[in-house]
């Protein structure tokens, strides 16, 4: 099963090693990588990626505050380079939250969180 990815991070650098992350993993597929909470809101208005990787500090509008604007909401992971947010990542029900800079073995274990998540006994 092939898991299409949404990538929501305005950092190039962060977007890009996340990019290159889910391009490394079988069964991960890049639907799109962005660098606007906006974007990503016009995004998925026709494509619904199944996991969305989102950064939490953006212009615009969070991404805290994109995922509580989301009607239907895909397996969700905070990157941020802020702890803080934790408590409230985990209240809105994401699946993992990637502390950066994020390294690949952590990736790795977010894909397996977001398998078991899938498959619960996998």
């Amino acid at each position: 099963m092939s898991l299409s990815c949404l990538i929501v991070e305005d950092e190039p650098m962060a977007r890009k090693l996340l990019t290159q992350y889910v391009e490394k993993v079988p069964g991960l597929t890049l639907s799109g990588a962005l660098s606007s909470p906006i974007a990503a809101l016009d995004f998925m208005k026709d494509k619904q990626p199944d996991v969305l990787f989102l950064d939490v500090q953006m212009p615009e509008i969070t991404g805290i505050e994109l995922l509580k604007i989301l009607q239907r909401k895909p397996i969700v992971v905070l990157t941020t380079a802020y702890s803080e947010y934790a408590i409230e990542g985990y209240e809105l029900d994401v699946t993992d939250y990637l502390l950066k800079p994020v390294t690949f073995d952590r990736f790795l274990k977010c894909v397996e969180k977001i398998h078991q998540r899938l498959v619960p006994g996998a």
